[in-house]
């Protein structure tokens, strides 16, 4: 079995927790500051060698205090991270304010992020792969290059749109999964999304344009998957004490994938992805809430 190739944003996230998320001109005081080891790309490598996939990252730190800490870091988790490029200036931020019912805002300073480009991908880099992890927190250039390139040679692309923004046409054809939001669907589809039947339109139009398989992830409503077979499944959310949402569709997107990566089938893959989310909103942070295979498995078993 080959590896998973997450190419992504390596973020620090400074966590401030409030009552309630403020008002624009607002002034709050907040409970506490915390720093954690994020970023979207990050996150869902953790969240992918976690439940036991072999995991690569392509992506870049800056040269500051940070960088070098954000690194060595996925390194300790057993991320292979030759791929991470050190890059002049600061590594990428995430400013992210979460409230008292979970809901959060969070702020991107992208920082490294936005220099990895086409060129700092090699051809021996994807020797191996399996499977692409990408999302939106790199140039959309470089993103769009790695598409074509591991397109061409028959890997499976999971994209996660997010920040979401219009996508080229040419590029739904290449891949092979799509997994966004409600409010993600909404910009790529250009579709409303206000309740369920809506819901199943925006995965049928991402259908129609050329994606094979199709997820909107629902927050406590689950997620819906469709494919280009025509079937459909709805994989209900797990009823959980949320205290953090901030990495749960991170997670979600990396256990589903490691899932697959250990052929899974598609039910089984979302069933224990949605596992995998449901205990990381219980905790606090980012990658720390990540679960390892072993407690979504013991989460299952308990909450069947």
């Amino acid at each position: 079995m080959g590896k998973i190739l997450v190419a992504g944003s390596i973020n620090m996230d400074v966590v401030n927790r409030v009552v309630a998320l403020p008002l624009p001109g607002e002034t709050l005081t907040g409970m506490g500051t915390a720093y954690h080891h994020g970023g979207t790309g990050a996150n869902q490598a953790i969240a992918a060698v976690r439940s036991g996939s072999t995991v690569a990252m392509l992506g870049a730190v800056g040269t500051d205090a940070i960088g070098e800490e954000l690194t060595e870091s996925l390194k300790a988790a057993g991320i292979m991270t030759e791929s991470i490029l050190v890059k002049d200036g600061i590594s990428g931020m995430a400013f992210i304010t979460v409230s008292d019912v979970a809901e959060n805002t969070i702020v991107l300073s992208p920082g490294s992020n936005a220099l990895l480009r086409p060129e700092d991908v090699s051809d021996k880099l994807l020797d191996n792969i399996d499977i692409l992890l990408l999302q939106n927190e790199i140039p959309w250039k470089t993103n769009k290059y790695l598409i074509k390139k591991v397109a061409s040679l028959g890997i499976k692309i999971i994209y996660n749109p997010a920040p979401a923004h219009e996508l080229d046409p040419e590029i739904f054809s290449y891949i092979d999964t799509l997994v966004l939001n409600e409010t993600e669907a909404s910009i790529v589809t250009g579709r409303t999304i206000s309740d369920d039947s809506e819901v199943a339109k925006a995965a049928h139009d991402l259908i129609q344009k050329g994606i094979r398989h199709a997820i909107l992830t629902l927050g406590s409503k689950g997620a819906f998957y469709f494919n280009y077979l025509g079937e459909s499944l709805i994989i209900p959310a797990f009823q959980v004490n949320a205290v953090d949402t901030t990495a749960a569709g991170d997670t979600f997107i990396g256990a589903y994938a490691a899932a697959l990566h250990k052929e899974k089938s598609q039910s089984d893959a979302l069933f224990y992805a949605t596992a995998a989310a449901a205990i990381a909103v219980t905790r606090v942070g980012a990658q720390e809430s990540v679960p390892y295979t072993e407690e979504v498995e013991n989460f299952i078993k308990t909450h069947s």
